[in-house]
């Protein structure tokens, strides 16, 4: 695909070349995605100037076709399902999901089709687009409106799908957070660790990210550790904490270790390690693509002093937190990096190719009224 990056021009895939030849990949993003300052925002957040740098890991420019920390989970697990020889990919989310819709547009650009099962949820701006863009790629939509009656569906979309195509379709864990997805982020790590290197930069000590399904921070901790980075991830949760427990984020570290260690020896045997990782908790709100007065004001401000786009599921609250933490004064002297994992790229070509009367009539609800709660 046009504008992509090889995985053998990858900082990790170079250290560890026996990755390369073993890890099912299929180039979909272009790397190393964008490191810039955040100077304005920077003043704005800790006008003392004691914060000691702040940028910006923009993943939200990984792909022209559709962005966001989805594409280094999938450039592996739709690896691994063209390898099985799979035709589609059956994957979930709640109803505006960002992991349904890249899921289902990349799946697409690589002659796969893409099953969503989703969940209800709070409506926003950004639910109607990605519902229209994952039918403008094809994707067979289903909604439900609990998890044991998705739990229910799966079973009935699979069995329906193995007599109609006469294969089970390769089923993608949520988020893309399987070890073989979180890989795509200790790969990330390598990636900062090599920018900052090149640029003369000091390594952060913190590094901000969304906790949704773990597999970003999981990955990004294990990484910064075998890079013998002392960096650590601060994970803002922002799901309900069944999805994103830290014992989920520690299953995922060592099984993501494990697997690694299997394929090359030489990868660094690494245990969970919690003084790495601190999931924080407070900036939820009251659920799931919810706002707070918090991530709204941080939305506000990202856009208008950096012309930063953030979403309000997951990135706003946790600009919130690294905001509330400049305030409070527990950034002074640090070195820190947010790591933005929503898609930038253009979805208005995508979107027009959707057709609204192909959706549910529970699903369409959520193209008229394009709202954000905020609750406070």
């Amino acid at each position: 695909m046009s504008g992509t990056t090889s995985i053998t021009e990858r900082a990790f895939f170079r250290r560890f070349p026996a990755l390369a030849r073993q890890l099912p990949h299929v180039a979909l993003g272009a790397f190393p995605t964008p490191l810039v300052p955040l100077e304005r925002f920077s003043v704005a957040i800790d006008p003392s100037g004691s914060l000691a740098s702040l940028r910006l890991k923009n993943d939200g420019a990984s792909s022209a076709l559709y962005g966001g920390n989805k594409v280094r989970k999938l450039e592996l697990v739709l690896g691994e399902a063209l390898r099985r020889g799979a035709r589609e990919v059956l994957t979930f989310g709640f109803a505006g999901s960002n992991h349904a819709t890249a899921t289902a547009v990349h799946a697409a650009a690589q002659g796969l089709r893409s099953i969503s099962m989703l969940l209800p949820q709070a409506n926003a701006a950004y639910v109607g687009t990605n519902l229209l863009v994952s039918e403008g790629a094809n994707a067979e939509i289903h909604s439900y409106r609990s998890v044991p009656e998705l739990s229910a569906g799966v079973v009935s979309q699979m069995a329906r799908h193995r007599v109609s195509k006469g294969r089970w379709p390769f089923v993608i864990a949520p988020g893309g957070s399987s070890p073989l997805g979180t890989v795509g982020f200790v790969a990330a790590a390598f990636e900062l660790a090599v920018q900052l290197e090149q640029s003369s930069l000091t390594p952060p000590d913190l590094v901000y990210a969304p906790v949704g399904s773990g597999g970003t921070v999981a990955g990004l901790a294990l990484g910064f550790a075998a890079a013998g980075l002392s960096t650590r991830v601060i994970g803002v949760r922002v799901t309900e904490l069944k999805h994103a427990s830290g014992r989920k984020i520690e299953a995922l570290w060592n099984d993501t270790s494990k697997l690694l260690r299997a394929l090359d020896a030489s990868f660094p045997s690494s245990r969970f390690d919690p003084t790495r990782l601190e999931l924080r908790e407070g900036f939820y709100g009251d659920g799931y693509a919810i706002s707070t007065p918090e991530s709204a004001a941080a939305i506000a401000r990202a856009a208008e002093l950096e012309d930063l786009h953030l979403d309000v599921a997951y990135t706003g609250k946790t600009f919130a937190c690294l905001a509330a933490d400049a305030g409070r004064g527990a950034l002074a002297g640090k070195h820190v990096v947010f790591w933005n994992t929503y898609n930038a790229a253009d979805l208005s070509v995508l979107r027009a190719r959707g057709d609204a009367s192909r959706l549910s009539d529970d699903l369409q609800r959520y193209l008229s009224v394009e709202q954000v709660v905020v609750k406070g």
